[in-house]
């Protein structure tokens, strides 16, 4: 495990440190603690800029 990898849960929408669940139910790793936090939220922002950019083409 990396000394700071951070994961967000979807399952329980918590932070973990390292790998603590099962890989369907992790989104990550984060290398902060915040970005982990925010996980759906950057997940969301990258999903937007993908389909703007496929838009423009």
């Amino acid at each position: 495990m990396a000394k700071d990898e951070y994961w967000f849960n979807t399952k329980t929408q918590q932070v973990e440190i390292g790998k603590q669940s099962l890989s369907v139910e992790r989104i990550g790793p984060f290398a902060r603690y915040e970005d982990a936090a925010n996980a759906l939220q950057i997940i969301e922002e990258r999903a937007k800029k993908i389909r703007d950019e496929d838009a423009e083409e």
